[in-house]
């Protein structure tokens, strides 16, 4: 199986590379067009800050491939961010996967949110071998809105999309790579999607 990681100026790849090395799978890195298309995952990590992100997707052309791939796609933190429609974060237009708004939290408490939090609401396989008190690391000061494509939720200071779905578009602000053994099963449940 192919799996390909997303290169682009943001990105955490080598916990991501690890993570997957641990599942038996040797990832390929990557912002060449066909390799993407013809890859049989693709996941999209990210570390940073959107508008600079951004700006490295679209100078690939990344941002006219991305919306249109058919293999299952995997979005990790600021990954998920850029899939939504636009991010408060420097007002950054973003992918438009998700018809999602990327908020920044209130100032009035501990920001980025960063350590462990419990998910809940679970729907979709990406979700399968989970429970509702599964606890995932996330660092991020944005996050994405509750929607129709929420597929988990967590809550800091507000319920924020904690994964995503929409088609064969998957999205998670947590850190599976960082996550023990909830994130590993996450990865597992994505690359056996």
């Amino acid at each position: 199986m192919k799996v390909a990681i997303i290169k682009y100026n943001a990105g955490n790849v080598q916990s991501v590379t690890f993570a997957l090395n641990r599942l038996g799978i040797e990832p390929v890195l990557s912002n060449d067009p066909e390799v993407l298309k013809s890859a049989d995952k693709v996941i999209f990590p990210g570390v940073g800050e959107a508008s600079t992100a951004m700006a490295s997707v679209k100078e690939n052309g990344l941002d006219k491939i991305i919306p249109g791939l058919k293999q299952p796609f995997l979005g990790i933190c600021l990954g998920l961010q850029l899939m939504c429609r636009h991010s408060e974060e420097n007002d950054t237009p973003c992918l438009g996967v998700f018809d999602l708004e990327v908020k920044k939290f209130p100032p009035n408490e501990k920001v980025p949110h960063m350590g462990w939090n419990k998910i809940h609401s679970l729907k979709g396989p990406l979700m399968n071998g989970l429970t509702n008190d599964a606890y995932l690391y996330f660092v991020h000061s944005y996050y994405a809105e509750m929607g129709g494509s929420t597929i988990a939720q967590s809550d800091y200071m507000v319920p924020f999309s904690a994964a995503l779905q929409k088609g064969n578009f998957y999205a998670v602000q947590a850190h599976p790579e960082k996550s023990g053994v909830d994130g590993a099963r996450i990865l597992k449940n994505f690359i056996e999607l």
